[in-house]
């Protein structure tokens, strides 16, 4: 039984114990244990944990409100009868309405976004004024269900036109625009692919899928789940620069693993979480002569929702688009976890819908039976259809999809993008977590190498590597033999009340750790750096014998 850590910090095999968790839920047993020193000490807890921005984009959101109250002036001119009803907003001539309406807006923030997005639509996409506007604004109300239930047309072309922009470095895809489906956020994603690929009979329990680790712990629990079991291969980052620091890329060897045609799917995030790095553009071209030449069939999962972090991004969704499934979440460039935005993007000339049609024939009528109730012709339904049928149970296809408002606010995210000619919001937020940066090594008096391919939205520091490079090999051996991984981070919590993840738990090197350089101000970086230092200095004293090992 794990006493409670509030009581007093945990012994060595209390940690081991509590180091067989999941990041996200050691992170509450941190937090507790922080709180005694927070109380002791009046002190402020500095979490740099949890993934959450601490800023947010103004504009999109002030585009929104204003739409929003632009969308009640057009409800009460459609019905006027009773004070507190409206009616469906009309599409004839709305557009010349919002026109006036922002006239008598100037000053509002988020009046020249909309503007900017009329225009946009109209003269970049061929949409028509009315017909984009009337979408929007009839999406703000929330007044109908989603319809297409896959996501708004108007909605999906300006997705679309982000996603290229941002994942794709500005290059369409060779043979038709992705087909996207709006969903709740990453975490939403993640679950509906997962469930579609096992239903669809694209992956089957028992399977060998591969992860490119670190990665994010959901996708080392998730296929451990009873009803997935599948067999995983890590691929794992093994590269060291000269100077000892890890790049946190893969060895050819370790990337040729995925030739072997026993490797059914690969999962990626990318840039990595944790370290946030984008994967090099050599072991890109290298997975893309794989499936080429070795194993064509490899069906491969990007998550990208770090992608707008590192100058000239390019998802493998644009190098590989026809055995790819790309993912996209709003939440961490826009401030906005709490809105719940995400997007799955699948090519029309997919590996997936060629292989659902080569299936034997009692698997086809198995899933025609499946969604025979959503169409007259099941067998022709593509993937990403199915995605959006199954995660409504089939049954409730007709009522699928994101919720319009969710998808309003969408829009207006990836056309404040669009239309930033200047790209002074990406600068902006670069600039933000390059100087928490420099704050976090100056604190701890180290030189991280310069990494053009590094987002830098996490930092994941192996400690163990460190120590070596400061104190030598037999410190390490020391540090191993005395103590568990996972001490370092109930140190900080304990001692300056300052939470950090375990690297561990991400299949990151056992003592490494993850700082979130999104979530707090800039000058805490510098105090989180200072006590890594102060940590490790407080080991390298009970080495010296200053102090008795515990």
């Amino acid at each position: 039984m794990i006493e409670d850590p509030t009581v007093r910090p945990p012994s060595r095999e209390q940690e081991r114990e509590l180091g067989r968790l999941s990041p996200f839920e050691l992170k509450d047993h941190l937090i507790a244990l922080a709180d005694v020193n927070l109380k002791r000490a009046a002190a402020t807890m500095l979490n740099a944990g949890r993934g959450n921005p601490n800023w947010v984009a103004t504009t999109p959101r002030a585009a929104f409100f204003l739409l929003g109250q632009f969308s009640i002036e057009e409800s009460r001119r459609s019905w006027a009868e009773y004070d507190d009803l409206g009616g469906i907003p009309s599409l004839d001539g709305i557009a010349s309405r919002l026109e006036r309406f922002l006239a008598d807006h100037p000053q509002d923030q988020g009046a020249g976004l909309l503007r900017r997005s009329v225009r946009y639509a109209t003269t970049r996409l061929g949409l028509g004024a009315d017909e984009f506007v009337f979408e929007l604004t009839d999406a703000v109300i929330g007044d109908d269900y989603p319809l297409p239930v896959r996501m708004l047309r108007c909605v999906e072309k300006v997705v679309h036109e982000y996603l290229v922009k941002e994942l794709c470095a500005g290059q369409r895809p060779p043979g038709g625009d992705f087909d996207l489906f709006a969903v709740e956020g990453g975490t939403a994603a993640m679950c509906y692919v997962f469930d579609s690929l096992v239903i669809n009979k694209l992956l089957a329990p028992g399977d060998t899928v591969a992860l490119m680790v670190p990665i994010f712990p959901p996708y080392l629990e998730i296929p451990r789940l009873d009803r997935y079991r599948f067999e995983v291969l890590p691929i794992r980052a093994t590269k060291c620069a000269e100077n000892g620091f890890h790049t946190w890329q893969y060895e050819p060897g370790e990337l040729n693993k995925l030739a072997d045609p026993a490797v059914k799917a690969l999962f990626v995030i990318n840039p990595s979480n944790p370290p946030s790095v984008m994967l090099e553009p050599a072991a890109a071209d290298q997975i893309a002569e794989i499936i080429a030449n070795h194993n064509p069939g490899l069906a491969v999962v990007t998550d990208d929702v770090y992608g707008t972090f590192v100058h000239g991004f390019r998802s493998l969704m644009s190098i590989v688009p026809r055995n790819t499934i790309g993912v996209y979440s709003f939440s961490k460039y826009f401030g906005a976890t709490g809105w719940r935005l995400g997007v799955i993007a699948v090519h029309p000339d997919n590996i997936f819908d060629k292989r659902i049609a080569a299936l034997p024939n009692d698997d086809k009528q198995a899933l025609s039976q499946r969604y025979a109730t959503i169409t007259l012709e099941p067998e022709r339904v593509k993937l990403i259809d199915r995605l959006v049928a199954d995660s409504r149970d089939v049954a409730l296809n007709h009522t699928a999809g994101l919720s319009t408002p969710q998808q309003a606010q969408m829009a207006l995210f990836s056309l404040f993008a669009l239309t930033d000619t200047e790209e002074s919001y990406k600068r902006n937020t670069r600039a933000i977590i390059a100087r928490r940066l420099h704050a976090l090594v100056t604190g701890m008096g180290v030189d991280l190498p310069r990494d053009p391919l590094a987002a830098h939205y996490y930092v994941e520091l192996d400690l163990l590597a460190w120590a070596q490079r400061n104190w030598g090999t037999d410190f390490c051996r020391w540090m191993q033999e005395n103590f568990e991984p996972v001490d370092p981070i109930f140190r900080l919590a304990e001692q300056h009340s300052v939470i950090l993840l375990n690297g561990g738990g991400f299949d990151a090197p056992e003592w490494s750790v993850r700082i979130s350089l999104a979530n707090l101000p800039t000058d805490s970086y510098q105090q989180i750096g200072t006590w890594l230092r102060t940590v490790g200095d407080g080991y390298k004293a009970q080495y010296a014998g200053q102090r008795p090992v515990p």
